[in-house]
Parts: structure tokens; sequence; C-alpha cells
């Protein structure tokens, strides 16, 4: 079957999924999470299979480590999935009512995007919880994985899809892309596709954005920042940047750039040294740094660079504002963390720092969906229409207008026959 073909059947299911129940999509989500668990030790074996040859490939750290699919996360996906059926339905809610006149309603109701493609490198686990948001959401999907988890990416797909159908999800709502050549036709597909949301390499994301008609939502680098100021309390400060670093260093979450606050500089860099030279984590520090701790020269590309590895770029800064400047200047507009005893210079670095996710006093690695609390996440959008920042069922749904009439026609109303009352009221749409 080509991508065309494929495209325009997803469209064709998404329709239909469409108008599911809460309580349809819940039991085709429940009926995912047993097959998972049901069949895990093939998910497993072929996860090893696509680690060995990856592996032999010579894939970077960062890719072997969130290609890598044990029981814990599948211990994760399966949590995510019942999570998921504990939110209410995004779908058919009521944003607004109005009374255009009397017995003229209109209401502004959610709806599903439609046809979703999603481009993900490395990670199976983010095959589950794409998959299942959109079926949460009433999305058809389009998956493409990268070639390095073709096995797990395949067995992954093809329990999601027979558990969910088996669960009368319709027909086709969601399918695999395997090859590259898929990917160039399926940026063709404007007329059954709605959004692409590609996860990758900056340089990938901007090709995606300049070779399709189709809206792209996401994100390129994850650059993010943790600021030490002036008032930081050193031993939490100390705690949220190995967390920040160290905690899972091949996500974009993780932090790749440290600021710290001259004055805290002596008393805070020593002890972190300690701690990354524990954590084995590789340091990189501007001329200053370099005078309190030993560390290799940090260079202008550094501080633009999203390393998914166990290295940190240093840099201390003379006040609040210069550490802002450097964030708005190198970042990713990803997420971003200050550590301070001081509320407004917290309000100043949450106000003026233009990122998706700005922290205070607490670690980079929140910025997720799950951890949000938003049912696991198809990626982090870094955009500013739609959606920004974690992109769970919320940022899956779009809306539309339901007008509710009585014979009402324009006429009456350009002839001042009839007048407009365009009065709010509480009330969800009927229908």
């Amino acid at each position: 079957m080509s991508v065309a073909e494929t495209c325009r059947n997803v469209k064709s299911a998404s329709i239909k999924l469409s108008a599911s129940t809460a309580e349809e999509k819940n039991n085709a989500l429940l009926h995912v999470a047993d097959a998972l668990l049901k069949h895990k030790e093939e998910i497993f074996s072929a996860n090893l299979r696509d680690l060995e040859r990856s592996r032999a490939e010579k894939l970077s750290f960062p890719l072997l480590k969130r290609l890598k699919f044990d029981e814990s996360k599948l211990n994760e996906v399966i949590d995510g999935i019942h999570s998921l059926v504990k939110l209410d339905d995004p779908v058919g809610r009521t944003l607004m009512s109005t009374e255009m006149d009397k017995g003229l309603e209109l209401y502004k109701v959610t709806c599903p995007i439609g046809v979703i493609g999603i481009i993900f490198e490395s990670r199976p686990d983010a095959l589950v919880q794409i998959s299942a948001l959109c079926l949460k959401s009433g999305n058809g999907v389009l998956l493409k994985g990268g070639s390095e988890a073709m096995e797990t990416n395949r067995v992954l797909s093809r329990l999601i899809i027979s558990a969910s159908e088996a669960a009368g999800t319709p027909k086709g709502w969601c399918s695999l892309l395997e090859t590259r050549s898929d990917i160039n036709e399926l940026l063709k597909q404007d007329k059954y596709v709605d959004l692409i949301i590609p996860r990758g390499s900056n340089e990938f994301v901007r090709y995606i954005m300049n070779n399709t008609n189709i809206s792209v939502m996401g994100h390129a680098d994850g650059i993010c920042h943790c600021y030490v100021d002036s008032s930081a309390d050193i031993a939490m400060a100390l705690r949220i940047a190995v967390d920040s670093k160290t905690q899972y260093a091949a996500v974009c979450n993780a932090m790749e750039t440290l600021l710290v606050h001259e004055s805290a500089a002596m008393d805070f860099l020593p002890r972190l040294k300690q701690a990354a030279d524990q954590k084995g984590v590789e340091l990189l520090g501007s001329g200053k740094t370099l005078q309190i701790i030993p560390a290799a020269p940090v260079g202008e590309d550094d501080w633009a660079t999203e390393y998914l590895d166990y290295k940190l770029s240093i840099k201390i800064v003379g006040s609040l504002d210069e550490a802002i400047d450097h964030i708005n200047t190198y970042g990713s507009g990803h997420s971003d963390a200050i550590v301070t005893s001081d509320r407004a210079n917290a309000a100043r670095f949450m106000s003026l720092v233009d990122s998706a996710d700005v922290m205070w006093n607490c670690s980079t690695r929140f910025s997720d969906g799950y951890k949000y609390g938003l049912g696991a996440e198809v990626g982090i959008s870094t955009g500013k229409l739609h959606a920004r920042g974690p992109v769970g069922l919320e940022g899956l749904v779009i809306y539309k207008y339901k007008l509710i009439g009585n014979g009402q026609i324009v006429a009456d109303y350009a002839e001042k026959k009839s007048t407009f009352t365009h009065r709010n009221f509480d009330s969800d749409c009927p229908i």
C-alpha cells in the first residue's frame, strides 16, 4: 500500500474515531496496556535485536540510551496509559457559550485535530505514548520511528493496533511508516494529514518545515539552562543542578548550560565539580570559571549545543539580567530554571526568559507531559501557536463552532428586523 493510500485510510478512520465516546476510547487504552504487558518478552526480544545492531553500527551513547526499552520503560508507559484513562475526555468540552439572539445559540466546542503524523528518533516508549495520546484525543496517527528502533516499533505498533481495534476502535486509525522515503511522501499528503510533529535534530525539524504544506508543531534543540542566583541556597542549587544534568542526560529537558552568579561561584562551583566527578560529567567553563575549578575551555559554539550527554558548559555572570540575556540569546525556548531565595528575582526571571517552561527552585527535568499530569506527551513545542510546552491531550484537540438556531436568517438582521444580543451564558453545548 502506498503512503498516500495509508494516509487516506487513516483519515477515514479518524473521522469515525472522532465520534467515539470516552468509555470506548478508555476501554481500548486498557486493552492496549494489557496487550503490552502480556507480550512484554516479545517486545524485549525485539528491542535487544535493535540494541545489538545499533551497537554494531556504533550509534552514539545518547541514542543507545534512548533506544533501550526494558521493564522500567514498559512500566512507565503502562502507568502513562492508566493515567490517561483517568483523565477527562478532552473532546466535546464547551469552551464558550453565546446567545447571538433569542433561540440562536453559539457554542465553541473542542474536537480532534484529525490526522497527526509524528516523526521521532530512537525512543520506542515515545511510540506508545504518542499512539495512546492520539487514541484518547480521537486523532488518527501516522508513526515514523527511527530505523534504529525498527524491530521494537514493529512489535509495539502491531500490539497497539490489534488490541485497540479488537476493542472496537475504527480499523486503520493508526499506521506505522518505516522507510526514509516514506517521510518525503508523508510530507506531500496535506489533503489527508492535518499536523506533523517532528522530534529530532534542529536540521531535521527545519527540513520538515521547509518541505511541506502541512502545519508543523514541535521543537528542535533542547538547550536548557539552570541559573544559580546570588541568594540561592547552595545545597538546594547543587541538588537541582545535578538532577537537571544527570537524572537522564540524553533527553531534551536535561540542562546543557549552568549559569552562576559571581557572588555564589566560589562557594558553589567547587561543590559542583566534586559532584560532577562522581557522576562522570565533563565540565567546560568560561574564563572566570577556570579560575575557580579545573575544566576544559568552553567554545562559543558550546553555548548553542545540545550535548544530550554527560557534558556541561558553565558560565559565571555578573547579574540576573546577564543570565536572562544569555538564555534568550543561546537557548532554544525549551526549559530554563532559576535557583534563588529572592522572589522578585524569580518573578523577573520567569517573566523575561522567553521559554515554554520556566522553573523556580526545581529541576528542568520536570518539563514533561507525564510529570505535569497531562497524560504523557507527543513532544514539547517551543512555538507560540496552538500549543506550547509539553503537548499532551489539550494540545491534540482544536475546536469548532456549533450554531443552533430556529429558522433565523441573516436578511432579518441586515434589514434590522432582528438584532443581536451577544450575551454570554454558562451552558454546555446540548449536541
